[in-house]
């Protein structure tokens, strides 16, 4: 029997990713669900579902209709300061929707898969395995940590948490970009930019990311699964990384803490993850940051036009 595999935010950067690489898989019988209509570039007709997953009514309706055996939760409140800006509104989508999506899941049996961060951390000891304890800063990491406890408390015979960090990467039609492509543009506009020197992550490529999960579904495994980049940079390193793949001018970036940006949500100084569980027992083997900004440049020479 295949896998029937619903996606959550499919119309999103992760959510293209895995269409992309599960729409033609002989093994998955593939069903994409979002927020208004299909933004994939190749239509998935009957394959996609319109869900608001904030309406339990509407999630219970589409989980029941096709009964998924596995269920890839990545639609969320990501924008960390909107959602320190907006308690409620981060609460109803981060949280309160996981809790229909998973009580759903529980009534078909499937293999719930929820998208977490390295933001469920304070940063104060990093990089993070699996076992270290959550101690959010921000509204927006308290409701990913309240969504990873639905999950695991929620008495499904199968779940997993994949924790990331930074995802970078293009898809069209996008409705946010990523720090990647912000400092490729920024630095080829070649007007000062600002960047901070005191974060430490490691960024993830998104067709990465999207192979862990895959990996995740295939075998059916249970737990929390870090699943990040393999290198760890400040942000300024990040941005200077870039520029020098791109061979754009980063003498124009000015070195700041994160204290002089009066960005309404606190960051973390210093999360990434260590990856040796998924190495093990997911075979997961992620690219080095080159290696993924080569795959960005390979994909925007030949997507000319995409919004991004």
């Amino acid at each position: 029997m295949p896998l029937r595999i619903l996606i959550t935010g499919s119309n999103g950067l992760l959510g293209q990713k895995l269409v992309a690489a599960l729409r033609n898989d002989p093994e998955v019988e593939l069903i994409a669900t979002g927020r208004g209509g299909d933004r994939t570039p190749q239509a998935l007709g009957d394959r996609y579902h319109t869900l608001d997953i904030t309406e339990p009514d509407s999630v219970r309706e589409v989980i029941i209709s096709t009964r998924p055996t596995t269920i890839i939760h990545t639609a969320a409140m990501t924008n960390v300061d909107a959602c320190e800006l907006d308690p409620p509104a981060c609460h109803r989508q981060n949280v309160q929707a996981t809790q229909y999506l998973v009580e759903a899941a529980k009534d078909v049996g499937a293999h719930f898969i929820f998208l977490s961060t390295d933001f469920v951390f304070d940063g104060a000891q990093g990089p993070y395995t699996e076992e270290a304890l959550p101690s959010p800063l921000s509204v927006y990491g308290h409701s990913k940590l309240e969504g990873e406890l639905i999950v695991m408390n929620s008495g499904l015979e199968k779940w997993a948490v994949a924790r990331t960090i930074i995802v970078y990467g293009v898809a069209p039609g996008l409705s946010r970009s990523n720090v990647v492509l912000w400092a490729k543009d920024a630095l080829e506009k070649g007007a000062p930019i600002r960047v901070v020197n005191d974060q430490w992550r490691m960024p993830t490529l998104a067709e990465d990311l999207a192979d862990g999960c895959i990996r995740i579904a295939k075998r059916g495994v249970t737990g929390i699964f870090n699943l990040s980049g393999p290198d760890g940079m400040t942000i300024l390193e990040l941005v200077e990384r870039v520029g020098h793949f791109f061979r754009s001018d980063t003498r124009i970036i000015e070195a700041v803490g994160s204290d002089q940006l009066g960005q309404p949500a606190r960051r973390p100084p210093r999360t990434g993850f260590v990856l040796d569980k998924a190495r093990r027992e997911l075979g997961y083997s992620p690219r080095t940051f080159e290696e993924g900004l080569a795959v960005l440049k390979t994909q925007l020479g030949s997507s000319e036009g995409v919004d991004r």
